[in-house]
């Protein structure tokens, strides 16, 4: 199962950023605990709470297909961040 796909850039997710809020685009069978875990070990950061959406959207060349995403919005608590771009 792939953990977090990517990490997601528009204006909103920068705006986040701010209250030090990150939002990645996740794999739709990914539960919020699982993602949680994931990146508690992966970038050794805590936590304070996660929000989550499905996406859906229509195929403009296939009309009756529908893809949907998950994406995902994690707080994390004071002093912690996970570095967007590393130089």
């Amino acid at each position: 199962m792939d953990k977090p796909k990517n990490q997601v850039v528009t204006e909103k997710s920068i705006r986040l950023l701010q209250q030090n809020q990150y939002t990645f685009r996740v794999d739709s069978k990914l539960t919020k605990t699982e993602m949680k875990n994931w990146i508690e070990g992966f970038f050794n950061v805590e936590i304070e709470g996660t929000n989550s959406s499905r996406i859906e959207k229509k195929n403009k060349r296939l009309k009756n297909r529908i893809s949907s995403y998950k994406k995902m919005v994690i707080k994390l608590r004071k002093n912690c961040f996970i570095p967007l771009f590393l130089n």
